[in-house]
């Protein structure tokens, strides 16, 4: 998620949501049921721009205090169709959603940064539906689970108007699945006194594998952001 830009008030809730464009590219390794093949993908953003059907992204950030929430919605569908060898029609999509949810602790606060400690929840909904011949072969497994998170926050101010931000998290630890991880880094300029733009990079891994269903994928590319605080 790209963090938002850092807000000052204490005392009283400052609230900031931010939606955000993530051209993610794709990697990784999947298994729809037990017995089937699997099926490694390595795609650019590029590639992936020309199979997505839909795509969003939110983030927000609210703190009272020392404390502190966090939030962040992430959706993405693609498809595809095409021949298979034999001269079949064939199509296929995977949609994968995301919702992250955690509260913590600012444990550092001075001049030169803020640094706050989460946990939370991350919840995923993973579909991957593939049709051949207009139905005469068709699956569509879909798996929805949750993970435990925990994760850092650290904002640096670097200018008048200008920070940083950084944030990692990871989770599952074989409860939901296997593993998940989450990297983001964005610099952040303060354009009016409710408004910031962002830009970074940000990296979401998944492993999942249970009931023959494995889900082994990394989602990395540049994010760039709009912050309004309310």
């Amino acid at each position: 998620m790209p963090p938002p830009a850092e807000e000052g008030a204490t005392g009283a809730w400052a609230v900031q949501l931010t939606p955000y464009v993530w051209a993610s590219g794709i990697g990784g390794d999947l298994r729809a049921f037990s017995g089937a093949g699997v099926v490694s993908m390595d795609k650019s953003f590029s590639e992936v721009m020309k199979d997505l059907d839909a795509a969003f992204f939110l983030t927000g950030y609210a703190r009272k205090d020392r404390l502190v929430l966090l939030g962040d919605i992430s959706y993405s569908s693609s498809s595809r169709s095409g021949k298979l060898p034999l001269g079949l029609p064939a199509s296929g999509s995977f949609r994968q959603a995301s919702a992250t949810l955690a509260a913590g602790y600012r444990a550092v606060s001075n001049a030169d940064i803020n640094l706050d400690l989460l946990a939370g929840l991350r919840a995923w909904s993973v579909k991957a539906s593939v049709d051949v011949a207009g139905g005469l072969v068709q699956t569509s497994p879909e798996k929805r689970f949750v993970d435990p998170v925990i994760g850092l926050r650290a904002h640096i101010p670097l200018a008048p108007r200008w920070s940083a931000i950084a944030y990692g998290d990871v989770g599952g630890f074989g409860l939901g699945s296997r593993a998940t991880h989450q990297v983001a880094a964005t610099v952040n300029y303060q354009w009016s006194e409710q408004a910031f733009v962002s830009l970074g990079y940000r990296v979401l891994t998944l492993d999942y594998r249970r009931g023959g269903t494995r889900i082994d994928v990394t989602m990395a590319g540049p994010l760039l952001g709009a912050t309004w605080r309310f």
